[in-house]
This record gives structure tokens, C-alpha cells and sequence, in this order.
């Protein structure tokens, strides 16, 4: 008898350990699924469709500073979508750390650009300047048949800016939707800042553009170090992986600027990402150093066989 309960014993054992594998073998594939699901819909094909629905509309005062309309063209669905950024929503700005959004227009609409599209999730890679009056009354009246007019400047071509024009001359008020975004105002050394507030961040996007912030999306994950101590060269470096779907998580110095090679170390084994951070700066050694933070997928340190584009980032 108890040798048929011993028997009996490592058969549900057995049994469970084999149900165990199963269950994390489908559980790994359903994962493998979703992730290759969600790159393809980040390949660049899927990233160029989203693009040309999307437009920076930016506000200027003379100033330096700027607020900006993060805005969805949805001409198939006959409908404007837009979330108001203001000059002082605090946020990672590429190659300048956290600090008011509005000021990263001193640097370029183009830093402006990656700073809305990296926090959003959300590529954004054409641009209008307008009058901040413009802007304002755009939001006040919600509606943009006013800026197109009264475009000061643009990456945009005549073709565009027209066709552009044309849509939204179609689009009735009811079916126009300019909110602000979602923000707490936050006081630091005298200074007001505005924080965004994530989750309701999150509904918007989910909603208009079928982002989902934290989630697996098939963003490449990256962390950028400046490990030859010129001056931006991060932040430019952040402009290209943003422009090419990934998401820069930090920008900041090596610990020292001697670096000959770009190092590109993948944390978490997948060194096709790797090559992938490589194929849009250029140059750099991929080097695969799995880790078990789940901070960011690559860290680059910038060397100096990296060659910035010409124009910089933009």
C-alpha cells in the first residue's frame, strides 16, 4: 500500500510539474505574441502611417518659450483630436533633463517635437509655429481653421500645408475636441511648474490614439549617456531614436568622455534591439549584458565615431 501511495505521489508531482511547463510555455508564447504583434505595429511602415496624422502645433510670445497642440489629424474619421500643452507641463526634454516644455523651444522646434512625441508615446514629426493668439483662440473656439493661415513656420511643404487646410475646413465644431492637458500645478523654488497627471493622460491617449502608456507596446526602451563630453550630443542622439519610434527614457553624462566606440549594452537579451538602436545612429558595438532592471531595454554611451546628422537632430 505504501508503495502505491509513493508511486501515486510522484505521479501528481509529475503531473504538476509538467502542467507547470505548459502553463509558463503558453504564458511565454502569449508574451512572445503580443510583444511581436506590437513591434510590427511599431515597425516603420506603422510608425510613418500614425505620423502623418499627427501635428505640433506650437504657440510663440517672442519669449523663447512656447505651448503646444499635440493634435490628430483623423480624416478618416472626420474629427480633430488635440491635447493642450502648456510652457510649464515639466517633463524629460532630450539631451536637457526635466524642466518646463516650454523652454525647450529655445533649442529648436525639432527638440520640441521629440520632448512631446517621447512623453506622449505619440510620433510627432511635423511642426507649425503660430502667434500664442492664434493658439489660444484655436482652443477657445476649438477649432484650427484659423492656423493654417497664420502659419509663421513650418518642416511642412505647400502640398501638405494645403491639404492640411482643406480637412480641416471640413471638420464642424462638433466633431473637434481641444482639451488641455491634464495637469497638478506644483510650486519649485518660486517657480510654477505643472505636473501631468499620468493616468488621465492615459485615457486620452488610449482613446485617440490607441497608445497605451506602460504598457508593452514594442517601444524600444533607451537610456543615452554622453561619453564624449561635446556639448548636446545626447540630446541629439535622443531626437533620432525618437523620430524612429523608440522612447528615451534618460539623457545624461558617462562617467567619463573618453569613449572611442558607441557602446550599445542590451539589458534584456533581445540584441536585435540592439541592432536596431545601432541601424538609426549609425555606428556603435552591440554588446549583450542581460540585467534585471526593467528601467530601459538598451543603454547607449555615446563615442566618438558618432557622427551627429546634418541639422543636428532635426
Amino acid at each position: 500500500m505504501m508503495q502505491l501511495i509513493g508511486m501515486a505521489l510522484v505521479s501528481v508531482v509529475a503531473l504538476g510539474l509538467v502542467l507547470l511547463l505548459v502553463a509558463t510555455a503558453v504564458n511565454a508564447g502569449a508574451r512572445w505574441l503580443a510583444r511581436r504583434d506590437a513591434q510590427q505595429a511599431a515597425s516603420p511602415e506603422a510608425q510613418a502611417e500614425k505620423a502623418r496624422e499627427n501635428l505640433l502645433i506650437i504657440g510663440v510670445n517672442g519669449t523663447g518659450s512656447a505651448d503646444f497642440l499635440a493634435v490628430r489629424l483623423d480624416e478618416a474619421n472626420d474629427q480633430v483630436l488635440g491635447i493642450a500643452i502648456p510652457s510649464g507641463a515639466f517633463m524629460e526634454v532630450p539631451g536637457q533633463g526635466f524642466e518646463r516644455v516650454g523652454d525647450s523651444y529655445s533649442a529648436g522646434p525639432a527638440v520640441s517635437a521629440a520632448a512631446v512625441s517621447n512623453y506622449l508615446s505619440v510620433p510627432f514629426e511635423h511642426y507649425v509655429v503660430v502667434d500664442v493668439s492664434v493658439y489660444q483662440d484655436a482652443l477657445t473656439n476649438q477649432s484650427l481653421r484659423d492656423v493654417m493661415p497664420n502659419v509663421q513656420d513650418s518642416d511642412l511643404g505647400q502640398e501638405d500645408r494645403d491639404r492640411i487646410a482643406a480637412f480641416i475646413g471640413t471638420v464642424t465644431g462638433d466633431r473637434t475636441a481641444l482639451v488641455p492637458l491634464p495637469v497638478k500645478p506644483i510650486d519649485l523654488g518660486g517657480q510654477t511648474f505643472f505636473e501631468p497627471q499620468r493616468e488621465q493622460i492615459a485615457d486620452l491617449l488610449l482613446q485617440w490614439w490607441d497608445v497605451r502608456v506602460g504598457g508593452d507596446d514594442g517601444a524600444v526602451r533607451v537610456i543615452l549617456y554622453n561619453g564624449v563630453g561635446a556639448p548636446g550630443v545626447a540630446g541629439i542622439a535622443a531626437q533620432q531614436l525618437i523620430t524612429s519610434g523608440m522612447r528615451v527614457i534618460d539623457t545624461k553624462n558617462a562617467d567619463r568622455f573618453d569613449y572611442a566606440t558607441t557602446l550599445i549594452v542590451v539589458q534584456d537579451g533581445d540584441l536585435a534591439q540592439g541592432e536596431q538602436v545601432k541601424s538609426v545612429l549609425g555606428v556603435g558595438d552591440v554588446i549583450d549584458q542581460p540585467s534585471d532592471q526593467d528601467v530601459a531595454d538598451v543603454i547607449v554611451i555615446i563615442g566618438e565615431d558618432y557622427t551627429p546628422p546634418e541639422g543636428g537632430g532635426s
